[in-house]
C-alpha cells in the first residue's frame, strides 16, 4: 500500500468583507471518486488507484471560504485493487484502513496549503494554531 502521486487540480479561495463577532470554522474532505489507473514504471505497468478529492473551509457567518481539488495516485496489488474499486462502484466505500491512509494524506496536504490560502487573502487560520499561555510562577 503507497501512495504514487498526489497533485492538486482546483483551488479557489474568497473572502468576503469581514463581519464583528465570532467567526467559526469547519473543514471537510470528500473522496468524490475513484477510478482505475495504470502507471508506467520503466517497462512495467502497475495498475493504481486514482482518488479524486475535494476539500473544503466553510466560514461562517459567510465571510469566505477556501476549496481545494485534486488527485491522489494509489499502488495496491493487482486484486487489491479489483477489490477497492468493486466495492466503490457497488457501495461508495472504500475499506477503512485504506481511507485511512488516503484521508491522512489529504488532510496533510490540504491543511497546509488552506492555511497558506487564509494568510494570503487575510482570512482567520482554517485549522487552530498552538498558542502560547504563559501561566503565575508556582510557589
Amino acid at each position: 500500500m503507497a501512495i504514487a502521486g498526489f497533485g492538486f487540480t482546483t483551488i479557489e479561495v474568497d473572502r468576503k468583507p469581514m463581519k464583528d463577532g465570532k467567526i467559526s470554522i469547519s473543514n471537510n474532505v470528500a473522496i468524490t471518486n475513484v477510478d482505475e489507473t495504470e502507471l508506467h514504471l520503466g517497462k512495467e505497468k502497475q495498475k493504481a488507484l486514482r482518488f479524486i478529492f475535494e476539500f473544503t473551509s466553510k466560514y461562517d457567518p459567510n465571510v469566505g471560504h477556501i476549496s481545494i481539488g485534486g488527485e491522489l495516485l494509489f499502488i495496491e496489488e493487482t486484486k487489491k485493487v479489483q477489490e477497492i474499486l468493486d466495492q466503490w462502484k457497488k457501495e461508495k466505500k472504500v475499506p477503512q484502513e485504506v481511507m485511512t491512509h488516503i484521508l491522512n494524506n489529504i488532510l496533510n496536504k490540504c491543511n497546509i496549503l488552506a492555511l497558506i490560502l487564509s494568510r494570503e487573502v487575510n482570512l482567520p487560520a482554517p485549522i487552530p494554531l498552538p498558542k502560547v499561555e504563559i501561566g503565575k510562577p508556582n510557589k
